[in-house]
């Protein structure tokens, strides 16, 4: 058997006497939970420990390896600086494992460490470390960090744990080190948001009842008004067990500083082919999307096509004779959005005409958007299935005199200073607020929080795939 067993673990520095100096009695339960969960690592005796952890190097777009041959770290940072470990890395596992990932097509390994400070272990590491060392003294460590990308390639590159693990002959132990939500309580040191509470409660059910697949389906704008911390080390975690059968222990949960703390133990007991939640949810992902694109209408069609040939040839396609008279003699603002996996991969537009029809305009910023978007690389042919495109047409753009003028559901805002101009689309996910909106449209031109801006305020027709046609192209906040 090459993984043992699994463990979602917290990291909060005050658990460490040294640095809690008494406060960690608040947290008790997550202790002894804790040392239940050491114990038990130190009685498999694993060759080798892998910790994932969100607090190690993190890239958008790569999951980062620790290289080297071992790293020394301490909790001077949280004035504990007495507090030392020193890690010996197994080497081999991690070039096999770089192996495995490569052959997956996955962006991982030991490149991009910027220097000295890359290479000390972080807290979300020792944490659990202060732990299993003191049941456990020889083993090997493997440390990998999170990324920007989906949930399913985390998911992915534990899977490519687990063969790994196999491909050794390597007794593993997996540790999917993170805090839950940090936004429970409004006296708490990040504040309260009602998706906090909600959050530690789906996120504890899901986990312990080890029904690994849902952890796939939580939506990107969720996780992050929760504020969460450990939801890609979990599912990366989860990727390691995937068509394994095991037992679950749920051993602890709570959240008295405002910050949730979960504990969990899963012991392998063999495999269970019917546990390919990765396969299951591709699977679901292939249907739904089918069933998106059958429900795009001759807008959205238009950017898809024109995304689909630039990126498969460079060039961009002649304008089609079958179009709709509002496409071919309507003249307006436009903007491609392009989301793959719940993640926005590239968005550009107009605020005001600038080819000679609607058409051209959705043409030449569909191929900015999927080429020319400097927040995101340019999109690859692999990633064409798995996009989904919504094109914005947007109406007269009118001067409004107050913030109160705004409704981030109905209208979009653009903001003036002098040359200065940044616009933001309305109805988005993750933009509750006018003072909100606003903001973001500043940042985007590159506008200070305390400079003053004329606002403007204009409504869209949205454009977006629905599952039911006639629904599609509906106007949004009228």
């Amino acid at each position: 058997m090459a993984v043992l067993a699994a463990y979602m673990v917290p990291h909060p520095p005050l658990i460490i006497p040294d640095i809690g100096k008494g406060t960690e009695s608040a947290i008790q339960s997550t202790i002894d939970a804790y040392r239940k969960a050491a114990e038990k690592i130190g009685s498999l005796k694993p060759d080798t420990i892998v910790v994932i952890s969100p607090h190690q190097v993190m890239y958008a777009d790569y999951f980062h390896i620790s290289p080297g041959d071992g790293a020394d770290g301490d909790f001077g940072q949280f004035g504990a600086e007495q507090v030392r470990f020193h890690v010996t890395y197994d080497t081999r596992f991690v070039q096999e494992l770089c192996r495995q990932a490569e052959a997956q097509g996955l962006a991982a390994g030991t490149l991009g460490v910027r220097g000295s400070q890359d290479r000390r272990l972080d807290h979300g590491t020792m944490v659990p470390l202060h732990f299993v060392n003191q049941y456990l003294d020889n083993y090997e460590l493997v440390r990998i960090g999170l990324s920007g990308l989906s949930l399913a390639m985390h998911y992915q590159l534990g899977l490519c744990i687990q063969q790994t693990a196999e491909l050794l002959n390597k007794n593993v132990v997996i540790i999917g080190s993170g805090d839950l939500s940090h936004k429970l309580k409004e006296d708490g040191p990040y504040g309260f948001q009602k998706e906090g509470p909600e959050y530690d409660s789906r996120i504890m059910d899901v986990m312990g009842r080890g029904a690994f697949g849902e952890l796939l389906e939580f939506a990107e704008d969720f996780c992050e008004k929760a504020a969460e911390c450990g939801h890609r080390s979990f599912t990366m975690m989860a990727g390691a067990l995937d068509r394994l059968a095991v037992k679950t222990d749920k051993l602890s949960h709570e959240g008295p500083f405002g910050v949730g703390y979960g504990i969990c133990m899963y012991q392998v007991s063999g495999a269970d082919a019917e546990r390919d939640f990765l396969v299951q949810y591709e699977r679901k992902e292939r249907e739904r999307l089918a069933a998106l694109r059958a429900g795009e209408d001759e807008y959205v069609k238009l950017a898809r096509k024109t995304i689909d040939t630039y990126v498969k040839t460079g060039k961009i396609p002649a304008l089609l004779e079958d179009l709709s008279e509002d496409l071919r003699q309507r003249r307006a603002g436009a903007f491609v959005s392009i989301k793959e996996d719940g993640r926005l991969r590239g968005c550009i537009g107009t605020i005001q005409a600038v080819q000679t029809c609607l058409a051209e305009e959705i043409i030449y910023n569909a191929v900015s958007a999927c080429s020319q978007d400097p927040r995101f690389s340019p999109i690859q042919p692999k990633e064409l299935e798995r996009l989904v495109i919504s094109v914005d047409v947007l109406g007269d753009a009118e001067r409004i005199d107050s913030p109160e003028q705004l409704d981030v559901k109905r209208y979009g805002v653009i903001v003036t200073n002098g040359t200065r101009r940044g616009l933001l689309l309305p109805d988005l996910e993750g933009v509750d607020h006018v003072r909100q909106q606003i903001a973001i449209a500043k940042q985007k031109a590159g506008i200070g929080d305390e400079e003053d801006v004329e606002l403007e305020r204009f409504e869209v027709v949205r454009h977006q795939p629905s599952v039911c046609p006639s629904e599609t192209g509906q106007t949004r906040g009228h």
